[in-house]
């Protein structure tokens, strides 16, 4: 997978990729895979309550929703929350932009999905005018601050920033606009921020330079081909959350379930719908 990982070096936005370097096959498998592995990781985080924030950013159409409703489909939906960020109430604007997030932050155990996050200061804020430009220029050292304080409390932290081109927008509006499932999608802020298209690279580019750091990398995936880049998103999720649970030791089914299961049913039960996993549930 061609995923670029940032931790503090300079980059131009414009040299990173937005298609991937390849056709990727059996997408579906591939993802059906990970959705298992992703589900064994969520349970060993729950026994061990740690806590999880991903982050996910991107310009509109980009794939966030997408990535999400696959990386959530078999989790159980009790440890993990997801955050879709708009603009703020008018009780959130009368404190520091940070608040609203603090009350999202995961308990021991839990998940937590931004859809968009706390990085909207410097992004649709700074872009279209919502802050003002000591407001947005201070916010960079204050996120950086805000993660270090998670990432030292012990939070795993993983930062998605999905590319995407210009030209691949284009073709999604379109196919929004053609699919009557699809149109409840668009909606006039998403026209409104194509039109700032050069100001949002540029603020994608600020952000990515002077918020990546080695505690808190950012990590960007080519976004142009949506199956290439779930797959990319859900591995690149997968093998972070690896380094901190050993999930091979997670039983879906606990003793306790398996017990009751053979004393109500007979083990048969058990070796009839496990299969292959039977001997890994009853050891």
């Amino acid at each position: 997978m061609k995923i670029s990982k940032l931790t503090g070096e300079r980059i131009q936005l414009k040299k990173l990729k937005t298609r991937p370097p390849r056709k990727l096959k059996d997408a579906k498998q591939r993802v059906d895979e990970l959705q298992l592995r992703l589900l064994r990781q969520q349970q060993a985080l729950f026994h061990e309550g740690k806590r999880v924030i991903l982050v996910l950013e991107g310009i509109d159409t980009a794939g966030k929703g997408g990535i999400i409703r696959r990386l959530t489909r078999h989790l159980d939906p009790r440890g993990v929350r997801v955050w879709p960020i708009g603009a703020p109430a008018p009780w959130e604007q009368s404190r520091h932009y940070l608040y609203r997030f603090w009350q999202k932050l995961p308990e021991p155990g839990e998940i937590a999905i931004f859809d968009r996050s706390w990085y909207g200061r410097v992004l649709v804020e700074r872009v279209e005018g919502f802050a003002s430009k000591p407001q947005w220029k201070r916010a960079y050292r204050e996120l950086v601050e805000f993660e270090r304080q998670l990432t030292a409390d012990g939070v795993i932290l993983v930062k998605l920033f999905l590319n995407l081109s210009k030209p691949a927008q284009y073709e999604r509006l379109m196919d929004r606009l053609r699919e009557p499932t699809k149109r409840w999608k668009i909606t006039t802020a998403d026209l409104r921020s194509r039109s700032y298209w050069d100001q949002y690279q540029t603020a994608f580019e600020d952000m990515l330079n002077k918020t990546a750091t080695q505690t808190a990398p950012w990590h960007v995936i080519p976004a142009d081909d949506k199956h290439y880049a779930r797959v990319a998103s859900l591995q690149l999720i997968a093998r972070q959350l690896g380094k901190h649970v050993d999930s091979e030791q997670v039983r879906l089914l606990s003793p306790e379930v398996i017990a009751a299961v053979i004393d109500e049913f007979g083990e048969d039960v058990l070796r009839i719908h496990l299969g292959e996993d039977f001997g890994e549930s009853t050891d």
